[in-house]
């Protein structure tokens, strides 16, 4: 699987357990998805997808480097595609 796909799966999975906000994004915290039996076995490195999703624009957390237990309560925020944010 390439970054992209990778990406594109992340989305996804961010959509499933996240928490859909008025503007249209997506929150979860990193120990839910962390923690989570499916994106354990569809990720092999999270945290370097979430990080390539980061730099693309794709998404924001604060920090750099998300770590285990120390960052579970971190919010991930999708941000809101082009479409959905001209619905609201």
């Amino acid at each position: 699987m390439n970054v992209e796909e990778e990406v594109q799966k992340l989305k996804e999975e961010i959509k499933r357990l996240g928490k859909v906000q008025t503007d249209g994004s997506y929150k979860v915290t990193f120990g839910t998805l962390f923690h989570d039996d499916r994106c354990a076995n569809i990720f092999e490195a999270l945290v370097g997808t979430l990080r390539a999703a980061k730099k693309r624009k794709v998404l924001a957390y604060d920090g750099e480097l998300l770590l285990q237990g120390v960052h579970d309560n971190v919010e991930i925020t999708l941000n809101p595609t082009p479409a959905a944010a001209a619905v609201n």
